[in-house]
């Protein structure tokens, strides 16, 4: 592979980020040939409907409808996988593989759900897979993460990792208005998908931070052994008393690693960070990650996590770091062999607790409320009423003492079933990260 003078390669899924790719590459390769001493071919793409309209300008001969074809194609050397999903990427991404091809993915999904697979597939045939673009965008943390802090163990990561989550937080943080009023205006400018689940339940975020974890700890966490919640219940009454008390309020991903007792947590939730933290002040559609190491302390990366731009810029970076590899055998560090690594028991996932309730406006209700959390051994530390919308009924926001998940589901479930809690009460993590 040393002796080749050009590179060839192939890009099955010419959607938003496949174009972006095309673009850029096209754009500035005359500056990478030159860098890397090799000239780089646009030899292929896939796309679904060879007729459609496209923002960069491809030429017929270079198009077909199967990507198979473009993974499996002898003439080339690296297979960006940018279709999305979990099945035909994955037969994409296996063939490649198989044939001891170079293959760059953007894809989280696919990684989420079979990541060891196309690991294991990687080594047995000779293969290697890049997948910098698979989490945060244009931010190279997988990047770092492998090469840069390779000297660290992670006792803490956490981060924002979905920029949509973001952008609806800071609207709503900064305009007053409700969570479904911008969520609208998000979907008309593009920031969010006609069916935003995926992004505002959390489970996007959830993806990412399973890499990051296989990444930092060698351990695969399934999503359904997470703890995920997303924003949709967050209002108004959340974000006054978070401004009123220094905390924003951000979806966040947080790997906890115990290395006393190997036990790792992976969670997902609207969380209230001190605006101490950078990340408390990263907004819009901005992402940040914190990864405190043992060695190196805190390194915060801060930038954009999303759109045609930024993870075009990862994918090409993945494609450079791959023709490295083929021209001159700069092989990148393996990722981690899979690892059995404990999940933290939830009465060991400790942390101060924000609780927003609406109750009746009626006498015995805070002596209620107060047994209710004493019975499952939460200590209440700060307590505020505040006017309801409902009729007869005021909102508490109560804080509490450090305490523990398996306490405070406890306590969520005990406080939904009195009589005198209208609806189940909104639940929310203090961020108190050491770094």
């Amino acid at each position: 592979m040393s002796q080749l003078s050009t590179i060839n390669i192939g890009i099955c899924g010419l959607g938003t980020v496949g174009q972006g790719v095309w673009k850029h590459l096209e754009s500035a390769r005359a500056s990478l040939e030159s860098k890397l001493g090799v000239k780089l071919h646009l030899h292929r793409a896939s796309v679904r409907d060879l007729k459609k309209k496209r923002a960069v300008r491809v030429p017929a001969t270079r198009l077909t409808t199967d990507p198979l074809a473009v993974a499996t194609d002898p003439a080339v050397h690296i297979v960006c996988e940018l279709i999305g999903g979990t099945t035909l990427a994955r037969e994409v991404t296996l063939a490649a593989l198989r044939l001891g091809k170079t293959v760059v993915s953007a894809n989280k999904a696919l990684l989420c759900a079979h990541g060891p697979e196309i690991f294991a597939a990687a080594r047995a045939h000779g293969g290697h897979f890049f997948f910098e673009a698979s989490v945060a965008g244009g931010i190279p943390i997988i990047k770092a993460l492998r090469e840069g802090l390779v000297a660290n163990r992670f006792g803490l990561i956490y981060g924002i990792l979905n920029g949509t989550c973001n952008y609806i937080l800071t609207r709503m943080e900064r305009e007053g208005l409700g969570y479904p009023a911008i969520l609208a205006d998000a979907k008309r400018l593009g920031y969010a998908e006609a069916d935003e689940s995926l992004d505002v339940e959390g489970w996007d975020t959830a993806h990412k931070a399973s890499i990051l974890a296989y990444l930092a700890h060698g351990a695969w966490v399934p999503t359904r052994a997470m703890l995920v919640e997303g924003i949709a219940a967050i209002t108004q009454a959340d974000l006054h008393f978070a401004r009123e008390h220094g905390y924003a309020i951000k979806l966040l991903a947080v790997i906890t690693r115990d290395f006393a007792n190997g036990e790792l947590f992976v969670r997902v939730h609207p969380t209230l960070l001190p605006l101490t933290k950078v990340l408390a002040n990263v907004n819009d559609v901005q992402n940040g990650i914190s990864v405190n190491g043992d060695v190196v302390g805190e390194t915060v990366y801060i930038g954009r996590g999303a759109g045609q731009d930024a993870t075009s810029s990862a994918v090409i970076s993945d494609i450079v770091d791959a023709v490295l590899l083929l021209r001159r055998g700069n092989a990148p560090l393996p990722v981690p062999v899979r690892q059995h690594c404990p999940l933290a028991p939830l009465e060991r996932v400790r942390g101060r607790y924000y609780l927003r309730l609406d109750v009746k406006d009626e006498p015995g209700v805070l002596a209620k409320i107060a047994t209710a959390t004493a019975h499952a051994r939460v200590s209440i530390a700060s307590m505020v009423q505040r006017p309801s919308a409902r009729r007869g009924a005021a909102t508490l926001i109560l804080t509490t003492h450090e305490s523990n998940e398996k306490a405070i589901r406890a306590t969520v479930a005990r406080l939904t079933r009195l009589a005198c809690v209208l609806e189940k009460p909104l639940l929310l993590r203090i961020g108190d990260f050491a770094g």
